[in-house]
């Protein structure tokens, strides 16, 4: 995990304009309209739909918005089709890139995502080619300062947490995908804010690279992140200690 913290900081400082919020708007309201279709409208018996109302509030997303979204994906009112899939490919200096796409037309995804990539100095790979470098798992992450590392540690292993990390004033809190709603519902009695919690892919090894090549890579990444149909980016990078967010 390491390096996860600074990665968090790093996205935080960079979507925080008003376009990045409409980006994340856009992105969160399909993932609850897909999440309910899949599952149903009940966060509670949903947990895919409940992790994407997580980020809905973590994001400051209008009720009457979210559950407009819910309703569309149980068939309420007027209904889209989206496909899901991934792509895999490379940053420079060969820094793995995985993609989770949510499109209502394949063909024009597969153009920008393609474009995308060759323009910032990346390259599209064949299915499986990175996709093994990640593992999904559940990620809480608090301020240092809001929850200490030993707090965590109590709590974190009673309700079945895998990993607890202290990096950057910033305790991680890692969990399987199974044990994510307990582990999530166990800090929430406590009270305590936090910054996120979220299922995502977390890296297995991670790539280093010299501090002058990150700004290529994050810009790579930023570039694939403003495309609608991508709903989430991971990356292998490892952030350098010596690099200035």
């Amino acid at each position: 995990m390491a390096g996860h913290s600074k990665w968090a900081n790093i996205q935080h400082k960079k979507g925080a304009n008003d376009k990045k919020r409409a980006k994340i708007f856009s992105k969160i309201i399909r993932e609850l309209t897909v999440a309910s279709k899949m599952g149903g409208s009940d966060p509670d018996a949903n947990p895919r739909l409940r992790s994407a109302v997580i980020k809905a509030k973590e994001a400051n997303m209008p009720k009457d918005t979210m559950e407009r979204a819910i309703k569309k994906g149980a068939g309420e009112v007027d209904n889209v089709n989206y496909e899901e899939f991934t792509y895999e490919g490379y940053a420079p200096e060969g820094v793995a890139v995985y993609m989770e796409i949510m499109t209502d037309n394949k063909n024009r995804t597969a153009s920008d995502v393609r474009s995308t990539m060759t323009k910032a100095g990346g390259n599209l790979g064949a299915n499986g080619c990175v996709s093994y470098l990640f593992e999904k798992k559940g990620i809480i992450i608090f301020e240092e300062k809001n929850m200490s590392e030993e707090k965590a540690m109590e709590i974190g292993v009673e309700a079945g947490a895998e990993d607890i990390n202290l990096e950057d004033n910033h305790v991680e809190v890692i969990t399987s995908v199974d044990e994510f709603e307990n582990v999530l519902k166990a800090f929430d009695q406590t009270g305590a804010e936090r910054v996120s919690a979220e299922i995502t892919m977390i890296p297995t090894t991670y790539q280093e690279v010299e501090t002058d090549k990150v700004e290529k890579i994050l810009n790579l990444i930023e570039k694939l992140e403003d495309l609608d149909d991508i709903q989430a980016v991971y990356t292998n990078l490892k952030i350098p200690d010596d690099y200035q967010i």
